[in-house]
């Protein structure tokens, strides 16, 4: 399979990347993205975690790993026009919160939307709509981030 582009010259912030360290307990980080994805206008109907279905189906022994599936249902629903539906295989916006080491968190971030435009979801005339959707969701990321990083568990990176 040949891709329509180099992976290597990519830069996160082409795909949204988005990273913060907390200082904090696992459990704990994860109510505290919940609350700051929420009072951002972003929902949360899908979590899970795959470290412990890891370690439970093949004895991982992963460290605590986390997704918050996050949604904006107005962004959600122009994504799905702009792209004829396709982005739903993208769906939801996931926030990570992983364990890197005890009383430390990572919660990271890539935008499903600016990866959707890199894959060129966008159906025909739908291009200015995405790179608006894309503009727009930023914003909410942002604002999660911009969150976390001023809390008082934040660490610099």
């Amino acid at each position: 399979m040949t891709l329509p582009f180099d992976p290597a010259e990519i830069d996160g912030e082409d795909f949204g990347e988005e990273e913060q360290l907390l200082a904090m307990a696992h459990e704990e980080a994860i109510e505290r993205v919940r609350s700051v994805c929420s009072d951002a206008g972003f929902g949360v109907p899908v979590e899970f975690s795959p470290s412990e279905l890891l370690n439970e189906k093949v004895d991982a022994d992963r460290d605590p790993y986390y997704v918050l599936g996050a949604c904006n249902p107005t962004m959600a629903d122009r994504a799905l026009d702009a792209t004829g539906g396709d982005i739903g295989a993208l769906f939801p916006c996931n926030m990570v919160i992983q364990e890197v080491e005890p009383g430390t968190q990572r919660v990271y971030h890539v935008s499903i939307m600016r990866i959707a435009r890199l894959l060129g979801l966008p159906e025909a005339g739908a291009t200015e709509e995405m790179d608006a959707i894309i503009a727009d969701t930023g914003e909410l990321v942002a604002d999660v981030f911009d969150r976390l990083a001023e809390s008082d568990a934040a660490i610099d990176a």
